[in-house]
């Protein structure tokens, strides 16, 4: 059960306002907030993988021959035998 809050009230007005086929069902309107909320929440994350995804790809690569190609050789000289 959840509390009508006037915070929560004026957002159901709202969603009315804008969808008036959901104006008699007061749960009607809240599905659909929450719905909107979810929708919201997964393309947040999406765009937040999708940065990510970007920012891997354009580092990729970018440390290539900072070694050299006989770096083991030349780390495994310098230990005593």
């Amino acid at each position: 059960m959840i509390t009508e809050s006037d915070h929560l009230a004026a957002a159901l007005d709202r969603v009315a306002q804008v969808h008036p086929e959901l104006h008699d069902v007061r749960a009607d309107l809240l599905r659909f907030i929450i719905d909107q909320g979810i929708q919201a929440i997964e393309a947040e994350q999406f765009e937040s993988i999708e940065k990510r995804k970007k920012a891997i790809t354009e580092v990729a690569g970018s440390l290539n021959n900072v070694w050299p190609e006989n770096w083991r050789e030349l780390m495994r000289a310098e230990w005593p035998e």
